[in-house]
């Protein structure tokens, strides 16, 4: 696959996460969409890491450390989420909004 493909795979995810997160009302899916666009970014730069210094493995470390702290981030994000359904029976971002304060 050339650097082209990939870019175009990584605009391609960030356009529907970026659909996802601004259509969305539920904070589960505003939360998969943010996921695509970070996903997004990380295919990028994979790709330009790969293109541009093939012989290092520096950028494979790099996702792989990034990947791990989306899933913990994601995990963190649910967690909340269950809590507040469970406390409050809030699941769409416009009532989590009233709950400041």
């Amino acid at each position: 696959m050339t650097l082209q493909a990939f870019l175009t795979l990584a605009a391609a995810l960030f356009a529907v996460g970026l659909y996802g997160a601004l259509s969305q009302q539920s904070i589960v899916m505003l939360m998969m969409g943010l996921e695509l666009m970070i996903n997004a970014v990380l295919v990028a730069g994979a790709a330009f890491w790969f293109y541009l210094a093939p012989a290092s493995a520096d950028g494979q470390v790099l996702v792989l450390v990034a990947v791990t702290v989306m899933a913990l981030e994601m995990a963190m994000g649910f967690a909340v989420v269950t809590a507040l359904m469970r406390a409050r029976d809030v699941d769409v971002t416009d009532d989590a909004g009233d709950l400041k304060g």
